[in-house]
């Protein structure tokens, strides 16, 4: 079941990398803090900052809001996030 997910979850990062869909910005944020905390190798993921540098508080945030879910719920909840924004997931 892990690799199927896996498989799923990668098929997933390709669709949303090519896609040519326009997202605002709040789902962008979404689709980027659940794919960094799905696949951290080492926990949480801090981009580096520059001091006052707005679109990197905004990822922080992003990022603090999915700390708590594990890499597997990561995982799922980025193809659900495809699958409701891009479209269903080829087997």
């Amino acid at each position: 079941m892990m690799a199927e997910e896996n498989t799923k979850f990668l098929k997933a990062y390709q669709m949303a990398s090519s896609t040519d869909q326009q997202f605002p910005p709040d789902v962008l944020l979404h689709f980027y803090a659940l794919y960094k905390r799905a696949t951290e190798k080492n926990g949480f993921y801090i981009p580096t900052t520059n001091r006052g540098d707005l679109r990197s508080a905004f990822k922080v945030n992003a990022l603090v809001q999915v700390k708590d879910l594990s890499k597997e719920e990561a995982r799922q909840k980025y193809i659900e996030l495809v699958e409701l924004h891009i479209g269903t997931i080829p087997e």
